[in-house]
């Protein structure tokens, strides 16, 4: 990153891809201010968070998108992991208030703010047309961000997340542990082409970004599929360190 686009902004940074996009961050070369941006304080190994992450803790979610004008250097890219279950939310109208509503919100907010490059974590097989709405509304989000007319925009389509999550959905568990006893065997040809470490794809979306403000990628939409996800985060990532 150039000295002028030396700033990020995260939201979504405590969940299991979030908190990898934020480690991410923390370890490439460029030092970016990273404004992390949560309803809570970020959990941390150390006493106190490394200096250049600017933890903006807010419990009220829908004042986020206001915050965005105040933010200090402004950031010129922004990663969203922000999304949350129906179990969590109460009901889906509630989830859809956070996964699609407040997206967007917060993604016109850093448009209009200045912000070039938008990073999306969405998932594969999502349609508009889908019967089931949560992948209906997750396609709706990401047709919704492409229309905002970002220089850049990234989307970034993992499969199943692999990871510990802090809550518990039986039927991804089970194939997150099927996954892992997978990838023991061969992550390339067992697990890679349907699902993909969440440490891995943190460094993929942030790997991304950083080829947007770098000036590698040409100005539209990149749609960061699962087989770019292993090249960018598992084989590439490390250049940036």
């Amino acid at each position: 990153m150039a000295a002028s686009t030396n700033a990020v902004a995260l939201v979504g940074c405590t969940g299991l891809v979030g908190s990898q996009i934020l480690a991410a961050l923390q370890g490439v070369s460029s030092k970016p201010t990273i404004h992390a941006i949560a309803r809570r304080e970020l959990p941390s190994p150390s006493p106190s968070p490394p200096p250049t992450v600017k933890a903006v803790v807010e419990a009220d979610s829908s004042k986020w998108p206001a915050l965005f004008n105040g933010l200090t250097p402004p950031p010129k890219t922004l990663f969203s992991a922000l999304g949350t279950t129906r179990g969590q939310a109460g009901s889906f109208e509630a989830q859809r208030a956070i996964d699609y509503d407040l997206n967007l919100s917060l993604a016109r907010a850093a448009k209009e703010s200045g912000v070039e490059t938008y990073v999306l974590i969405s998932s594969t097989g999502v349609s508009t047309g889908s019967p089931f709405l949560y992948p209906k509304m997750k396609a709706e989000l990401e047709e919704a961000i492409k229309g905002l007319g970002f220089p850049h925009t990234v989307i970034v389509k993992p499969g199943l997340l692999v990871g510990k999550r802090s809550d518990t959905r039986l039927v991804e568990a089970s194939l997150r542990y099927i996954a892992k006893g997978m990838g023991l065997v061969s992550k390339t040809w067992l697990t890679d082409w349907w699902a993909q470490d969440a440490d891995v794809i943190g460094r993929a979306a942030v790997g991304a970004g950083l080829e947007c403000t770098e000036g590698k990628k040409d100005k539209g939409v990149w749609i960061v599929d699962q087989k770019e996800i292993i090249r960018i985060g598992r084989k590439e990532f490390k250049d940036n360190l």
